[in-house]
């Protein structure tokens, strides 16, 4: 399976949903390939793959990805963006998206 089959069809139904529901986002995805505008819902490259064999290998990918609506001028902090696991490691509750608190027990043992 490439990476492009599950990343398309995340970007097709993410744009359609933007300019269904929030057209105000539209610009933040939005880049210029030459004369042609497009939406650019990940980030341009093919991405790769990591071997993650260490606790802090692994908090160091997670703060990383924390960072990624952040970098992207989404937001001020990174538990502000509603569907990040930051909020859940910076301890706010409730939250979308409820983490294994083994994670956080070994990461804390790290």
């Amino acid at each position: 399976m490439s990476l492009y089959t599950v990343k398309g069809p995340v970007a097709c139904k993410a744009i359609r949903q933007l300019k269904s529901n929030a057209p105000e986002w539209l610009t933040r995805v939005t880049v210029r390939e030459g004369p042609r505008l497009r939406h650019r819902f990940w980030q341009p490259g093919g991405g790769y793959d990591r071997n993650i064999t260490s606790t802090d290998a692994l908090r160091a990918v997670i703060d990383s990805l924390h960072a990624n609506p952040v970098r992207r001028g989404l937001v001020a902090r990174a538990a502000d963006w509603e569907w990040s696991s930051a909020r859940w490691y910076a301890g706010q509750r409730p939250v979308e998206l409820e983490m294994d608190h083994g994670v956080l027990a070994e990461l804390a043992r790290g």
